[in-house]
């Protein structure tokens, strides 16, 4: 079992996209054994391989017990909407109202190439879209309007980098 150190706000492997998986050999299904090792740590709903520096388009959850991974997602059919509380493991101690589809479908692959197809809802819509966002470069933080924008910039000059 190997649970990777998180990449930490201000590290520059965060705003970068991620390159697409295209050999699906032992080198990937160690990362997603990592990934999904390292998910499974209390409290974490999802970790995307950016998140433990691999530059690379595949990502772990867990959701209600539910323990999976994607590699080189795709997000369609999104519905509804949720405005709830979101966090991320690259900016400890920060959470903030982030608009998101109540419900999307996520389409990839497995370790083995094999085609995936996930249809979540409520938190695991939540964290397939925020999953997918690190392999595009993208924070949570960076989707925030208004003042909880605002508020959000100010608390992040607050974090040393």
């Amino acid at each position: 079992m190997t649970v990777r150190p998180i990449r930490l706000y201000g590290d520059p492997v965060l705003r970068t996209t991620s390159d697409p998986v295209t050999v699906f050999d032992e080198a990937v299904r160690r990362l997603v054994q990592d990934l999904e090792d390292t998910v499974r740590e209390p409290g974490r709903a999802g970790v995307a391989a950016p998140q433990i520096g691999v530059n690379l388009r595949a990502f772990s959850f867990n959701v209600d017990g539910r323990v999976g991974h994607l590699i080189n997602p795709v997000l369609s059919d999104p519905e509804g909407a949720q405005d709830d509380p979101e966090a991320c493991l690259s900016l400890p101690d920060l959470g903030f109202p982030t608009q998101r589809a109540m419900a999307v479908t996520a389409t990839g692959v497995d370790q083995h190439g094999e085609p995936v197809t996930i249809r979540g809802t409520g938190l695991l819509a939540r964290a397939l879209q925020h999953e997918t966002d690190h392999l595009d470069g993208t924070l949570y933080i960076d989707t925030l309007r208004g003042d909880t924008r605002r508020q959000a910039l100010r608390e992040l000059r607050r974090i040393p980098r």
